[in-house]
């Protein structure tokens, strides 16, 4: 009986471990667990690895890891590879802390929104676009255009969500492919 009980326990989870797996999806060829937090989760991600050293080097780590709740668009490596020759290195430099600060920090929403959620705001406005501000305090605009979600910065330039609803401890990441710049 012990055997049965222990096979049914070993069973029931294994039968539960894809439906774990399936809350979040991988990033950068890593899991996201929804019971970390953003810093957590997002060092593990090969894709990311450029916007968590300038998160290290904008001295945001800790804020990040606070409670939040924030909503976070994460630009992937190849996103921050494509500003102009020279533009990541100098960001990086300590004199241009500032800077890179306002950059990350306009990327960040208070609060946890769902890309179900962005999406239905963006449709349901009469311009199509939900409007919102970032932590920076730089706007930042949704709009939907067929099934994708884009995200449209102070200087009109369109960032797309590529994987949306990561959900993390303290919010919730959706990654993007372009750095959006404000003004």
């Amino acid at each position: 009986m012990i055997t049965i009980t222990l096979r049914g326990l070993a069973l029931s989870t294994l039968l539960a471990l894809p439906a774990l797996a399936q809350d979040n999806p991988m990033v950068g060829g890593a899991p996201m667990f929804a019971d970390k937090n953003i810093v957590e989760n997002a060092v593990n991600s090969k894709d990311h690895t450029t916007l968590v050293a300038a998160v290290q080097a904008a001295g945001l780590v800790e804020t990040l890891q606070s409670p939040g709740p924030f909503t976070v668009f994460a630009p992937v490596n190849d996103a921050f590879a494509a500003l102009p020759a020279g533009t990541v290195d100098t960001l990086l430099m300590p004199e241009n802390k500032g800077m890179l600060t306002k950059v990350l920090t306009a990327h960040v929403v208070a609060g946890k929104l769902s890309g179900a959620d962005i999406m239905a705001r963006a449709k349901a406005a009469p311009d199509g676009f939900f409007h919102m501000q970032t932590v920076s305090g730089d706007a930042l605009s949704a709009q939907v255009k067929g099934r994708n979600l884009y995200l449209i910065d102070e200087s009109g330039n369109a960032s797309k969500v590529t994987i949306a609803d990561v959900n993390q401890s303290n919010g919730v990441i959706h990654v993007v492919n372009a750095v959006l710049v404000p003004k």
